[in-house]
């Protein structure tokens, strides 16, 4: 066996990192009870912001108050009951809620093995906009387009697209053969898991096989570039950073 010899997919280089699941380690996260959590990615490897899995028992939780934090959560499969301030919701695989910061948000009575993915930062508050509002959405109903024209490659838009709004939360689908028009070199950072298929993620100057499962980091201005390979479609969903100022 691989892993007898030290083998391991892995990589946490100083702009990028992947994580696949057979690194994960359980970590002991406040307001989460009964769940596997496993922090995926946060500062101390260099970015601005977390991602973490959960992973419920039967009858666990997750929950944090109100603070200068937001979430988004993700159900990757399952399902668990999400609160968000006085709005609530069951949510279903593809279901998925936003915490703004200055409120609280529970996740609670989890089917068995049910998992979430987080992203987690400080909201950075923009002057003349208004505060964003908490969303509790199912991503089967948000009509997605061609990326950049690409009938390949499908984007669908998970949080509203306005100035209020300091992170975006993405769904990328591709057809097998499909794959990103151009290497992207930008300021947004990224975080990201493949939740479908299988493909080849190009960070820097490496090239990564990717499955169901794993995890990327990409730092500001890390090139990057995806191809779906295999005979079943590739997804992902990914974070990034929006609407704020370079400065």
């Amino acid at each position: 066996m691989p892993e007898l010899f030290g083998h391991t997919r892995a990589r946490v280089a100083a702009r990028h990192a992947l994580i696949t699941p057979e690194n994960h380690v359980p970590s002991s996260v406040p307001g989460v009870s009964g769940a596997k959590a496993v922090v995926i990615v946060n500062p101390a490897m260099g970015s601005g912001f977390a991602q973490i899995l959960l992973e419920f028992e039967y009858g666990g939780s997750a929950s944090a108050p109100a603070g200068d934090l937001e979430t988004f959560g993700f159900v990757m499969n399952g399902s668990v009951g999400a609160r968000v301030g006085e709005k609530g919701q069951n949510l279903a695989e593809g279901g998925y809620f936003f915490s703004p910061a200055g409120h609280a948000w529970k996740l609670e009575s989890p089917a068995a093995g049910t998992q979430v993915t987080l992203f987690q930062k400080k909201y950075a508050s923009l002057a003349g906009a208004a505060r964003p509002a908490p969303v509790l959405g199912d991503a089967s109903r948000v009509a997605g387009a061609p990326f950049l024209g690409d009938p390949a490659a499908n984007l669908q838009v998970l949080l509203p697209e306005e100035p209020s709004y300091d992170m975006a939360v993405n769904l990328f689908s591709y057809i097998p053969g499909g794959h990103l028009p151009f290497v992207e070199v930008h300021i947004m950072e990224h975080g990201l898991v493949m939740l479908d298929g299988e493909g080849v993620y190009r960070l820097e100057d490496s090239w990564y096989p990717v499955r169901k499962g794993d995890a990327i980091w990409m730092a500001p201005y890390c090139a990057q570039w995806f191809a779906a390979i295999g005979k079943k479609p590739a997804r992902y969903l990914y974070y990034k950073d929006v609407n704020r100022s370079p400065l």
